[in-house]
């Protein structure tokens, strides 16, 4: 079987990765535009208050994020094994599951919000305009999450343009509605919370009519039955379950790392914050590649194609560590002109200079759990995946933190550094279990 010419090819597999890349892109510029639109309302408390607001929502609806992913593995598979049906019945499913949760989000939106300002603890001014902007938010909590779920079928259904038009209208128009409320018509933080919401609703919208098309490509029925017995629900929600602590379990890393740049003093802090967004700038390009590696791994392994998976998971290896090599290098040439667009302060940047090297070379030991995260997602081994992220975190980001604390804070980006090779290491071990084992034919 020639693969390098069907649906599992470098063009296949490029295909989905950059609408994905692309649509990346548009993410952090969004908080761009949401911090600058702040930030020239004349009082800094407005910049902190969208900040603590934007953090909030991060967690929760990082938090959620296991909606997208466990969707993606069972799409894919119920495509690859040609059962349309199936497919239509996990969108059900996990819309169901979106909207549940969406709900349970705003009836306990008070305390959820009460314990996230005592966590942040900010002063009394940022207080009140964050809780002005979160209970404006907080009612975009259905859209986002079902588009969590609907971006994730799409991907699994091997199609990346529709995904990539909901994300870029999504935060175009948030971008757009945050001009044109705030310095425009004056709302100041309610016109960025009610420019979130109104475009959360807009990509969903664009969302369910591009369903209508793409369902009529792939013709079958929904279980009703299996949408009315939870015990139906139980794989998903097993997958759902692994994932979501697998996500708070790095989330608690990233804020550990933060806490203790803290510790070290204000000049660490801000210069850790525009390294991790250097880090963050490139899961988002190689998230790209993870995505493809989901929709194609999950289509092979519903389809019993043992060559097949193992062709995408070696030409999706192949084509990371490519993309990672290039951020070394631009990150080695350009990384200090990086951090002098980032921030202006001369200190921090010094600062940040001292540490860059941590992050120059973290592309090509990062690649791999990157990587590998798209290939479990698309073989639904989300147990493998929390069983890695949760030892790599126990057994080697904190001891390696402890035994290095006479380092400073580059004693925490050594723990870091050798908490994403344990990562990778981890995985590619399973992988190389589950490969020999599938049972595929």
């Amino acid at each position: 079987m020639q693969i390098g010419h069907n649906a599992y090819s470098d063009r296949a597999i490029w295909r989905i990765a950059t609408p994905m890349m692309l649509s990346g892109v548009s993410v952090p510029l969004l908080g761009f535009v949401d911090t600058a639109v702040m930030g020239h309302l004349g009082d800094a408390y407005w910049m902190g208050a969208v900040a603590a607001g934007a953090t909030i929502f991060t967690v929760l609806f990082m938090g959620m994020n296991f909606l997208r992913m466990g969707t993606t593995g069972l799409a894919a598979q119920a495509l690859g094994a040609g059962k349309a049906g199936l497919a239509r019945t996990v969108l059900a499913q996990s819309s169901i599951i979106a909207l549940a949760i969406s709900v349970l989000l705003i009836l306990l939106q008070v305390p959820l919000l009460n314990i996230s300002l005592q966590l942040i603890a900010a002063p009394p001014d940022v207080e009140i305009a964050t809780r002005e902007y979160f209970s404006i938010r907080i009612w975009a909590a259905p859209a986002t999450l079902i588009n969590y779920a609907l971006v994730g079928w799409f991907l699994g259904m091997q199609n990346a343009r529709t995904p990539l038009a909901i994300i870029l209208l999504t935060n175009s128009l948030n971008i757009t509605l945050d001009l044109l409320l705030v310095p425009v018509s004056g709302w100041q933080i309610a016109g960025v919370a009610w420019a979130s919401v109104i475009a959360e609703y807009a990509g969903t919208a664009l969302a369910i009519v591009l369903l209508q098309r793409e369902l009529a490509e792939h013709k079958g029925r929904i279980n009703l039955r299996e949408l009315c017995q939870l015990s139906r629900y139980r794989r998903l929600f097993s997958i759902n379950a692994n994932l979501f602590f697998r996500t708070i379990t790095l989330m608690l890393i990233l804020a550990f790392i933060t806490a203790q740049g803290a510790r070290y003093g204000a000049l660490v802090l801000a210069a850790n914050a525009v390294l991790l967004n250097l880090q963050l700038l490139l899961s988002y390009a190689l998230d790209g590649l993870a995505h493809a590696a989901e929709a194609l791994s999950g289509k092979a392994f519903g389809s019993h194609d043992r060559t097949a998976l193992r062709w995408v998971v070696k030409r999706c290896l192949y084509w990371s560590v490519f993309i990672a090599a290039i951020f070394c290098g631009v990150y080695a040439l350009l990384g200090e002109a990086i951090v002098g667009v980032i921030t202006n302060i001369h200190e921090v940047r010094l600062t940040a200079a001292e540490y860059l090297p941590w992050i120059i070379i973290s592309p090509l030991i990062s690649v791999w759990c990157f990587l590998y995260d798209g290939i479990f997602v698309g073989l639904t081994r989300s147990r493998e995946m929390l069983i890695v992220m949760a030892g790599s975190a126990l057994l080697v980001f904190l001891p390696v933190w402890y035994l290095s604390t006479n380092l400073g804070n580059n004693g925490l980006w050594l723990a870091f550094t050798c908490f994403m090779a344990a990562r990778g290491m981890g995985m590619h071990l399973c992988a190389k279990r589950i490969l020999a084992v599938a049972e595929v034919r």
